[in-house]
């Protein structure tokens, strides 16, 4: 599989200088390429967001290493979670494009810790995104 091109320019550094997620102050744990952050608009106890730290707006576009960093620290993310939060289980999401939902375009990942009775039937979890489509 050949490797896309990263995109350069401007436009590129511009919408990185005015991107909350391009900053990692705050950061509960770290690697290389990427970081957790606490949700801003957390969900639930214990919201977690993982960043790659370039500013990339469709996870599709990250390279394999940036992917497997990420992927990395939702497992470390989880085990902290786990620890402090002790939820019943978890959504793990991620939008890509308008269309999907995604309003921050810097690719993030969301661990969202789920209790029990947290919603009345949480029967097809992610899933009921289009429910009432």
């Amino acid at each position: 599989m050949t490797s896309m091109p990263k995109k350069s320019g401007k436009g590129a550094r511009a919408a990185a200088q005015s991107c909350e997620l391009c900053n990692p102050a705050g950061a509960l744990l770290e690697h290389e390429l990427a970081y957790v952050r606490q949700d801003n608009h957390s969900l639930s106890r214990g919201h977690v967001l993982v960043v790659p730290r370039r500013h990339v707006a469709d996870f599709f576009e990250l390279e394999a290493a940036e992917q497997a960093a990420m992927l990395a620290l939702l497992n470390e993310a989880r085990s902290v979670v786990g620890r402090v939060h002790s939820p019943d289980g978890y959504n793990i999401g991620v939008n890509v494009g308008k269309a999907a939902g995604q309003s921050r375009m810097h690719v993030h990942v969301h661990l969202i810790p789920r209790y029990a009775g947290d919603v009345p039937d949480p029967a097809g979890g992610i899933r009921c995104v289009l429910r009432n489509a």
